[in-house]
C-alpha cells in the first residue's frame, strides 16, 4: 500500500463543508442544506471580506518593504549584535538564539492574553520569520515565536475581552474576575509552549556565522535619497497633526485597566522624528527599517489606545508600502508592481479564508448548532463533577474546530453551559475557563481558522505539513488544559 497523503487544504475544507451539510439532514430541527454548499462559499467570502482584504494588503506591503532589502540590513545587524553577546559565558551557555525566542514569545503571549491578538499576528509573522531563518532556524520556529505564542496566550488569557470578557458577561460573572488563577494558567501554558519551541529549535538549528566584513557590506552607509527625506518630513507632519487632533483622546485599555494617555502620541512622534533623522544620516534602508518598527508600534497603540481594527491597520500598512517604495527611490509604477506581486503571492490565503468561512455559514443556516449543544449538555447529567467539566471542555474544544471565532462560540455555548453548570455543581468560573481553553488550542490546527491559513500562507507552510508537525503539541496542550481545570473543583481559588 502507498503512503497516506494528506489531501489538499481546499479538499479538506470542502469535505468538512459537505459533512456539515449532511448533518443538517439528520440532526433534529435542522434545516436541510443542499445547493447551499455552493452558495455558502460566496457567503463565506462576503462575511470574511475584511480579513481577506487585510491579508492582501499585508502581503503587498511586506513585499514592497522586503524588496528594498531594509529588513535584511536590520537582520544582519541583529545577528552581529547577538554574536557579539556570546563572548559572555552566561549568554553563551543560555544561547543568544534561545534568549531571543523566549523574549519574543513572552511578548506575543502577553499580547494574546491581554487584548486578544489574533489577526494582527499575520503581519508580525512576515517580520519574524526572516529573523528566525537568519538565526539558523526554520519557518516553523518563526511561526511559533509569533502565532503560536499569541494563541497560547489567547487560550490562557487573564484579560482577553474576546474570550474571558464575553464569556463572563454571558455567565453573569464580574468582568475579569478570577484573574489570579488565570495568571498561573498563563504562566504554565506559556512555559510549555516556549519549552516545546526551544526543544525543536535546538534540533534543527544550523550554525550561522557572519563576519564583520559581510555585515558592513550589507549595512554600509550609502546616504539617503531625496524621496526618503520628503517622506520623513511628510510623516512627521502627519504625526504632529494626529497628535494635535487625536492625542488627547488616547485611552489605553488593557482588560479592566484604562489609562488616559494624551502624552503618548506626542512622545512617539518625537521618538519617530529623532530616530528617523539618525537613520537617514546613515542610509535610506535604515530609515525604511525604522518606518517598519514604528508602523508596528503605532499598530499596537492604535489597537489598545484608539480601538483600531482591520480597516485602520490596513491603512497603516498601505501607507508603509508607499512610503517604503518612495524612500527606496521607486517610481509609482515600481511600487504598484511590487505591491501586486506581494498580493498575488498571498492570494491563495485569501481563497482559503473564504472557503473556510463557508463551513460556519452552513452550520448557521442549517440550524443544527443549538440542537447539538442541548443534546451534549443533557448527556452530562450523572457524570460527576470531573466528568462533567471534562466533557464541557471537550465539547468546547470540538466545536472550536468548526467555529474558531471566540465571540461567536461564546454566544452559542455559554447561554447553555453556564446554567447547566449550576445543576451539576461546577462553578460558572470553571465553565468559563473550560470555554477559553477549548477556544484557544484547536485554533492552531483547524483549517476553518482564516488566521491560521493566512499565517501558513505567509510562512509558505502547506497545511498538511503543519498538521503533521503540530498535532502532538496540540494534544499535549489540550491535556495540560484539562489538568489546569481540576484545581477549580478541589481548591478554594479566588473568584471560583
Amino acid at each position: 500500500m502507498g503512503k497516506f497523503k494528506v489531501p489538499n487544504t481546499y479538499v479538506i475544507i470542502f469535505t468538512v463543508l459537505i459533512l456539515c451539510a449532511v448533518s443538517t439532514w439528520f440532526v433534529p430541527g435542522g434545516n436541510p442544506q443542499t445547493w447551499q454548499v455552493f452558495s455558502a462559499l460566496y457567503e463565506g467570502f462576503s462575511q470574511q471580506a475584511g480579513i481577506i482584504a487585510f491579508v492582501l494588503v499585508i502581503g503587498g506591503a511586506f513585499w514592497v518593504v522586503n524588496s528594498t532589502k531594509a529588513v535584511d540590513q536590520g537582520i544582519m545587524k541583529i545577528i552581529s549584535k547577538i554574536q557579539g553577546l556570546e563572548r559572555y559565558s552566561l549568554i553563551r551557555r543560555l544561547g543568544a538564539g534561545n534568549i531571543v525566542i523566549t523574549l519574543v514569545m513572552l511578548l506575543f503571549g502577553l499580547f494574546g492574553a491581554v487584548f486578544g491578538m489574533s489577526e494582527e499576528t499575520i503581519a508580525f509573522v512576515a517580520v519574524v520569520i526572516p529573523l528566525a531563518r537568519s538565526l539558523g532556524y526554520d519557518e516553523f520556529v518563526g511561526v511559533c515565536m509569533v502565532y503560536v505564542a499569541a494563541h497560547v496566550g489567547f487560550a490562557g488569557a487573564m484579560l482577553n475581552p474576546f474570550t474571558v470578557g464575553i464569556a463572563q458577561d454571558m455567565s453573569g460573572l464580574p468582568l475579569f474576575s478570577g484573574i489570579e488563577y488565570r495568571i498561573i494558567c498563563w504562566i504554565v501554558l506559556m512555559a510549555v509552549a516556549i519549552t516545546f519551541t526551544l526543544w525543536y529549535a535546538s534540533r534543527i538549528r544550523k550554525p550561522v556565522e557572519i563576519t564583520q566584513t559581510e555585515v558592513e557590506s550589507i549595512v554600509e552607509s550609502t546616504g539617503s535619497n531625496a524621496g526618503s527625506w520628503i517622506c520623513f518630513l511628510l510623516i512627521t507632519a502627519a504625526l504632529v497633526l494626529f497628535s494635535v487632533f487625536y492625542g488627547s483622546s488616547c485611552v489605553v485599555s488593557i482588560g479592566q485597566f484604562t489609562h488616559n494617555a494624551p502624552w503618548l502620541m506626542w512622545t512617539l512622534t518625537a521618538l519617530f522624528a529623532v530616530t528617523s533623522f539618525c537613520a537617514l544620516r546613515r542610509s535610506s534602508g535604515m530609515f525604511i527599517l525604522n518606518l517598519l518598527i514604528f508602523t508596528i508600534v503605532f499598530m499596537v497603540v492604535g489597537v489598545m489606545g484608539y480601538g483600531w481594527y482591520l480597516p485602520e491597520i490596513c491603512a497603516l500598512f498601505l501607507a508603509l508600502a508607499i512610503a517604503s517604495g518612495i524612500s527606496a527611490g521607486y517610481s509609482a509604477d515600481d511600487v504598484a508592481k511590487e505591491f501586486i506581486a506581494g498580493a498575488k503571492d498571498i492570494f491563495s490565503a485569501a481563497l482559503i479564508i473564504g472557503f473556510a468561512a463557508g463551513i460556519i455559514v452552513i452550520l448557521k443556516y442549517g440550524q443544527v448548532i443549538d440542537t447539538m449543544l442541548n443534546s451534549m449538555a443533557s448527556a452530562l447529567e450523572g457524570s460527576g463533577r470531573v466528568g462533567a467539566l471534562g466533557t464541557m471542555y471537550g465539547i468546547q474544544t470540538f466545536i472550536n474546530i468548526f467555529i474558531p471565532s471566540a465571540s461567536a462560540k461564546a454566544a452559542v455555548t455559554m447561554p447553555i453551559m453556564a446554567p447547566f453548570s449550576d445543576l451539576i455543581g461546577v462553578s460558572r468560573q470553571a465553565t468559563v475557563l473550560a470555554f477559553q481553553f477549548g477556544d484557544g488550542f484547536t485554533n492552531m490546527i483547524t483549517p476553518c481558522s482564516g488566521v491560521l491559513m493566512a499565517v501558513l500562507s505567509v510562512a509558505k507552510i502547506p497545511y498538511e505539513k503543519w498538521f503533521r508537525w503540530i498535532w502532538k503539541f496540540i494534544l499535549f496542550m489540550i491535556l495540560a488544559g484539562f489538568l489546569l481545570l481540576l484545581p477549580t473543583l478541589f481548591l478554594d481559588l479566588p473568584g471560583f
